[in-house]
């Protein structure tokens, strides 16, 4: 069977608007925090920021958010696997010149399509003729937005890097070049070490442990950083993860429709892994694109399957550094210093194939959103030059 591809439009009803806007409305907020002065020490937002983002959720314009997501042209590919087939959500934005480089780009949780938002543009109309366009697709992750979930248990990020190859073949890009972070990272990393078709991989997550024969003397001052950054994210930032891949059902129903729950959910992670000095009212409307995505497709318990399916945190470096998980074309890592487990280059390298590196004190987890820039500039120098035309 051919892969089936039809226009889609991001179209959610007004009454369903209103019916969330109701629902926000009717939600009453705790007014104290748990005890006093608790600030972000009982692991979570403030109560100054929840009640803060609370009141701007009550006057967001969806409307006029779904109107800027639609600016690009949204697809859903049917594609056959394992005798059935699996819906996938995606956006897709072709340069306007024939040497365009097809991109696939890969988010991770809680991110959806709209994650590459503010590069999408860019990376197909580059502001200079000098530098490199790409044909960009943004894909959705099984069980995330409106991509229909997986059709069996078991179903891991290998499966889906699977159908992102047969999505990029399908689009009659024979060759492709692949940028994510955090789950989209395994995703990338299955595509680079199995498929010949992706000719080179750009990270912005990569968990890998340093060589463990080095000393504490022997650490740079990033890699200090990052080894008690991923303690701390160890040992106090897990919750989250710890409820989703031992409660999907649990967690799901609770939230699946209440918008309050999921901008707590979703919110945190947006508050905790970026840069403080990002986190303006850009930031926060741009929380509330990405709640409303899990509101109104109705995503937010399949979105956990990932954390159900997939290698524990404390197995990911294990995982890298496997030799059939090794990234084979050449790689590509961006480290920010705000992300979870930013990595260094001695950690890095161990992994793949790694033949670009660059570091920014000024973004973290999101980094396509927090700093469009310097993500745009690092891949377009690294995929110029390993990309066959």
């Amino acid at each position: 069977m051919s892969v089936d591809i039809r226009p889609f439009k991001i179209d959610v009803p007004l009454e369903e608007v209103e019916r969330m806007k109701r629902k926000l409305r009717d939600t009453r907020l705790p007014k104290n925090p748990i005890v006093p002065e608790a600030g972000e020490d009982y692991a979570g937002p403030s109560m100054d920021w929840t009640h803060r983002l609370y009141n701007k959720y009550l006057d967001f314009d969806w409307p006029a958010a779904q109107d800027h997501l639609n600016r690009h042209n949204h697809y859903i590919a049917s594609i056959p696997d394992e005798n059935t087939s699996v819906d996938i959500h995606f956006t897709h934005t072709p340069s306007p010149s024939p040497d365009g480089i097809p991109l696939i780009l890969i988010h991770g949780w809680p991110g959806s399509f709209a994650e590459f938002d503010r590069v999408v543009d860019c990376f197909a109309n580059p502001p200079s003729s000098d530098m490199p366009s790409f044909h960009v697709v943004v894909p959705n992750i099984p069980g995330f937005m409106w991509s229909s979930p997986p059709h069996r248990k078991g179903w891991t990020l290998q499966d889906t890097a699977r159908l992102y190859h047969k999505l990029m073949l399908s689009l009659g890009y024979s060759a492709y070049v692949a940028q994510a972070g955090d789950w989209g990272m395994f995703i990338a990393r299955e595509l680079g070490a199995k498929y010949p078709a992706c000719e080179a991989v750009h990270l912005n997550f990569c968990p890998t442990p340093l060589p463990e024969d080095l000393k504490d003397s022997d650490l740079t001052e990033r890699e200090k950083m990052v080894n008690d950054r991923c303690d701390d994210w160890l040992d106090d930032h897990l919750g989250y993860a710890v409820c989703m891949r031992s409660r999907p059902h649990t967690v799901g129903v609770g939230f699946i429709d209440h918008p309050v729950g999921i901008m707590m959910w979703v919110g945190e992670k947006f508050n905790e892994l970026a840069n403080p000095d990002n986190q303006d009212e850009k930031w926060e409307q741009i929380i509330l694109t990405q709640v409303c995505l899990y509101h109104f497709s109705g995503c937010m318990m399949t979105a956990m399957l990932p954390y159900y399916e997939n290698v524990k945190h404390a197995g990911f470096g294990e995982f890298v550094l496997k030799e059939e998980n090794r990234i084979k074309c050449p790689m590509g890592y961006t480290s920010f210093k705000y992300d979870s487990r930013p990595g260094t280059k001695r950690g890095v390298e161990r992994s793949g194939n790694l033949v670009f590196y660059n570091e920014s004190d000024h973004g973290g987890h999101f980094a396509a959103l927090e700093c469009p820039d310097v993500l745009l500039a690092d891949c377009r120098k690294f995929f110029d030059e390993h990309f066959t035309r």
